[in-house]
């Protein structure tokens, strides 16, 4: 039963806030909403006109906390604009609607505007109704189940949201296209680490530099924010008014935590200045009396291998740290800037040498191991092939690809042990036996995608480290 005007007024009245947004979810609605805000005189009450629940739970993840209220509203009501919504029931009579024949028991698929699938599988009816719904301009598919539906049947319909949906060529434009799919795949998710970061006790969402990775920040949030299992609040920072989301893009990739007081962020291709500002305006309003240190180092827009910081610099242990020297020791003209900040103060902004040095004069002291070794043409031949690349397990533990021969001996020269990981797999290694150690993954489709260990790994917890 919808709810009146007066129910409306009702729920008004107790909630304790100066402003009040109402999301209808249901064009029936909204009439009833506007006349409770036009009733109400000691708070502000904000409309946002939600004819679904999916534009709601989007006008819900759209919302700011940070933002002042008209943000909010701008950014709400844009984006419930982009919102498609479908729904998949059942028929409970024969019928003849939008030129399709339906009986009792059909499954339909009903989009905003009318019937867009018939059929007798609740599968494969969803999937050509998404293939309705979806056009170049989608980046999202987010799916609802209520309880009649098994959990197995909604986790394989989940995977289609994951794999895409092919295109049905059904008219002469999608005849024509290109295009494989309707909706496609998101391939690039088993890149976990860029949309999100786990930092300290929080989890900052990234801003894409790509909108065919949007989605992926979406399902990171949803995860972090809708997961009981996890005791977490997310970051996602603040749009500013007029600019595009595009100018303002931060992905993990770029972000390392040093040390619980010390960021280190690449400012490249994929990270933008202005991103790594609304970072340092965060720090600033949160004045905390504890020192926060954001290092910044610049980094080529190409070649594409130059796609992220921890292409070109990664942590090893407490006191080593894997670099791409041309760059992270002889930046040249790509600057490395110390930012500081406390008691909501920006204390400074400078210039350092190179990362290296600027983390010694914060008492990180890190010895460099050469991506490559010491010959410049391996350098540059395996930094392409992720080489500078390493997911840090535990201080000294690590894994890296083995295709990368020269830096792999480099590791060894430095204290490392090279365990082959099938070797791990079959229990003819034990990685216990060892300090410091290296497991090598055979890697040949998977670094032409154009990432290693770390971006492919995003840790939720990690036990603390006495440095």
């Amino acid at each position: 039963m919808n709810p009146s005007t007066d129910d409306m007024l009702s729920a008004i009245d107790e909630v304790n806030a100066d402003h009040i947004f109402i999301l209808p979810n249901n064009k029936n609605i909204i009439l009833a909403a506007n006349q409770a805000q036009s009733l109400t005189d000691d708070k502000d009450i904000i409309v946002i006109p939600t004819k679904t629940v999916p534009q709601g739970i989007t006008a819900i993840i759209s919302y700011m906390p940070e933002a002042d209220v008209d943000t909010n509203i701008e950014a709400l009501e844009e984006a419930i604009k982009n919102v498609k919504t479908g729904q998949v029931t059942y028929a409970v009579r024969d019928t003849h609607i939008d030129d399709k024949e339906i009986h009792e028991g059909d499954i339909m698929g009903i989009g905003d505007r009318g019937i867009l699938a018939v059929g007798q599988s609740v599968e494969e009816t969803t999937k050509e109704m998404l293939a309705q719904l979806v056009d170049e301009e989608s980046e999202l598919i987010s799916l609802y189940f209520g309880q009649d539906v098994l959990e197995e049947d909604a986790e394989n319909l989940s995977r289609i949201l994951i794999e895409g949906v092919e295109m049905v060529k059904d008219n002469l434009t999608k005849y024509l296209s290109k295009d494989w799919f309707a909706m496609r795949p998101m391939h690039n998710l088993l890149f976990t680490r860029d949309a999100s970061m786990s930092i300290n006790n929080e989890v900052l969402i990234g801003r894409m530099a790509n909108a065919i990775r949007d989605r992926e920040s979406v399902i990171m949030r949803s995860i972090f924010d809708f997961t009981p299992e996890f005791k977490t609040s997310t970051l996602s920072l603040p749009a500013t008014p007029g600019a595009t989301s595009r100018i303002q893009t931060i992905e993990g990739g770029d972000v390392l935590v040093a040390r619980e007081d010390i960021l280190v962020i690449g400012n490249g291709a994929r990270t933008s200045t202005q991103a790594i500002d609304l970072l340092m305006y965060e720090f600033i309003r949160r004045k905390s009396e504890k020192t926060q240190h954001i290092i910044v180092q610049q980094l080529p827009h190409s070649p594409e291998s130059f796609i992220h910081l921890d292409m070109v610099f990664t942590l090893l242990d407490r006191d080593k740290c894997m670099v791409f020297e041309p760059l992270i020791m002889n930046p040249g003209s790509y600057q490395t800037v110390h930012i500081k900040i406390q008691n909501g103060k920006l204390l400074g902004i400078r210039s350092e040498k190179n990362l290296l040095s600027a983390l010694k004069k914060l008492g990180m002291e890190l010895e460099p191991v050469l991506c490559g070794g010491s010959d410049e043409w391996n350098q540059e031949r395996e930094q392409w092939h992720s080489g500078a690349n390493f997911f840090c397990v535990g201080p000294g533990q690590v894994l890296g690809y083995a295709r990368n021969n020269y830096t792999m001996e480099a590791m060894n020269n430095a204290g490392f042990e090279i365990i082959k990981a099938n070797d791990i797999i079959d229990g003819s290694a034990d990685i216990s036996r060892y300090q410091k150690y290296v497991i090598t993954i055979d890697g040949s489709e998977l670094p032409r995608g154009g990432g290693g260990a770390r971006c492919m790994t995003m840790p939720i917890n990690r036990t603390n480290i006495e440095w």
